[in-house]
């Protein structure tokens, strides 16, 4: 067995890993980043990149589905599922192919291919043929979908979302269980590509929504769009000749169906099992991950760090380039270990209208018992919303008594990937909801929307007082 000595080891070559890398850099060129599978990032592949392809080509089906809105008729609309996953699987792999040939460019020495295994707390064995000695380690193994075993009876019927995306063509019929991020995009994208979907959740939640007049804003549109059952409990799955059997409990009733394939969506675990993270001798909760600062990336007091999915604190594609920066910095820069402020919280979810979550979300405010108001907004009656007839969806804001600070913010409603990041920057530079009212807002865009909300919250914060301002021709949502 070959023996290689280094500064820093780096288990896993995803986003967390690949900007761990170039961070340890800064202070070490003795690095080497271990990777068992393919070089390349889970956004590039199986996630962010291809599913917003699909997404792509649903809105524009659906944009020749609404057209009549604006008086325009559209004849003889065809979906070549056949060229529709050409376009998605060509241009993903032009974005894999950026993150292989940054890799590519990397020094020989510092790639090393295989499944990495603690022996101790600086000792790594690579399958059978290497053994790593690092003074400091960052695991960045990423997470993978979680699956119940029993639905692997079910062969090629059953998908998980990588799998989609290595389709030829689009199926007839199609079930997802689960209604978090990828249950609700991918879902929503093949109904509107023709595909008869049908979408299975628990406790009518959605994704990582906690106010629950937006979780319910969303959960009205979908019901409108596909062969919704937001709160069933899936009893039993079986291959049949023709796809999958799938009998579910809902509203004490019970119904079975048929469809070419089930996808799971039931969320992620973080890839930890081959690890034997046992032989470091730090402490393991029950999920086998151990504790860790959020701020440094550093697991209790050691020279180990954790970064990007496999910590499981933020699953999010620029939260895990943060992790990975952090961690990478601290490993190469260990024992002189800093702590590093995360940025303002933001997600973006690609339905649409799109989901935005800002800052700190309505269940964080109550679980910390946050003295704070709350003010909204409907998109129905907004005038730009109406012009686009995207007037559809609800913002809802916070904002803390006494300071009038601007807190955070969830949103269901058009443009919420651009609103959540003004939002989010609000945030993060400690605006007031004042602060923010005085600064300006064009006419007519659907930030007036914005306007109206945080002057709701205004009010409600007894803020003030402020002018009374109406857009005369575009209705209460202005």
């Amino acid at each position: 067995m070959n023996t290689i000595e280094v500064d820093v080891a780096i288990i896993g070559a995803g986003t967390a890993g690949m900007t761990a890398y170039r961070a340890a850099r800064e202070h070490t060129d003795s690095v080497i980043v271990i990777e068992s599978g393919v070089y390349g990032t889970t956004c590039a592949r199986v996630g962010c990149m291809p599913s917003k392809l699909l997404i792509a080509a649903a809105e524009v089906s659906h944009q020749i589905d609404t057209a009549g809105i604006f008086g325009i008729d559209v004849v003889g609309k065809t979906i070549d599922g056949a060229n529709v996953m050409r376009r998605v699987q060509s241009e993903r792999d032009r974005f894999v192919g950026f993150v292989e040939d940054a890799v590519e460019n990397w020094p020989a020495e510092h790639k090393l291919k295989g499944t990495a295994r603690f022996v101790n707390r600086t000792e790594l064995e690579v399958d059978d043929h290497t053994r790593v000695i690092a003074e400091r380690i960052v695991i960045a193994t990423g997470s993978s979908p979680a699956v119940p075993p029993s639905w692997y009876e079910l062969g090629d019927r059953l998908l998980i979302n990588d799998d989609v995306f290595q389709w030829e063509s689009l199926p007839k019929s199609i079930a997802v269980v689960g209604t978090g991020v990828i249950g609700m995009e991918i879902s929503q994208a093949l109904t509107r590509l023709g595909v008869e979907t049908h979408l299975f959740g628990v406790g009518n939640q959605f994704g990582p929504i906690t106010d629950p007049e937006i979780n319910a804003e969303v959960a009205a549109l979908l019901d409108k769009e596909l062969h919704l059952e937001a709160d069933a409990m899936v009893k039993s799955v079986a291959r049949t000749e023709q796809g999958v059997a799938l009998s579910y409990e809902s509203s004490g009733v019970q119904e079975t169906i048929e469809v070419d394939y089930l996808l799971a969506a039931t969320g992620r675990r973080a890839n930890l099992g081959s690890l034997n993270l046992e032989a470091t001798g730090v402490t393991l909760n029950a999920q086998g991950l151990p504790a860790f600062s959020d701020a440094s990336g550093q697991i209790e007091d050691s020279s180990l760090f954790i970064a990007g999915d496999v910590s499981n604190a933020h699953p999010l594609l620029h939260e895990a380039a943060d992790d990975g920066r952090i961690a990478g910095d601290n490993a190469g820069r260990y024992p002189d270990v800093r702590m590093r402020p995360r940025r303002t919280a933001l997600s973006v979810i690609f339905t649409d209208p799109q989901i935005a979550l800002v800052g700190a979300s309505l269940r964080e405010l109550i679980d910390r018992g946050a003295e704070f108001a709350v003010g909204e907004v409907s998109f129905v009656n907004q005038g730009r919303s109406r012009v686009m007839a995207k007037a559809v969806g609800k913002l809802r804001v916070y904002g803390e008594n006494g300071s009038g600070r601007f807190l955070g913010a969830e949103m269901f409603g058009p443009a919420a990937e651009h609103i959540g990041h003004l939002l989010a920057w609000s945030v993060q530079h400690g605006l007031t909801v004042q602060q923010m009212l005085d600064s300006p807002f064009y006419h007519p865009v659907i930030e007036e929307g914005v306007r109206t909300a945080l002057r709701h919250l205004n009010r409600s914060l007894q803020m003030g007082p402020l002018p009374v301002e109406h857009c005369l021709d575009c209705g209460p949502g202005a």
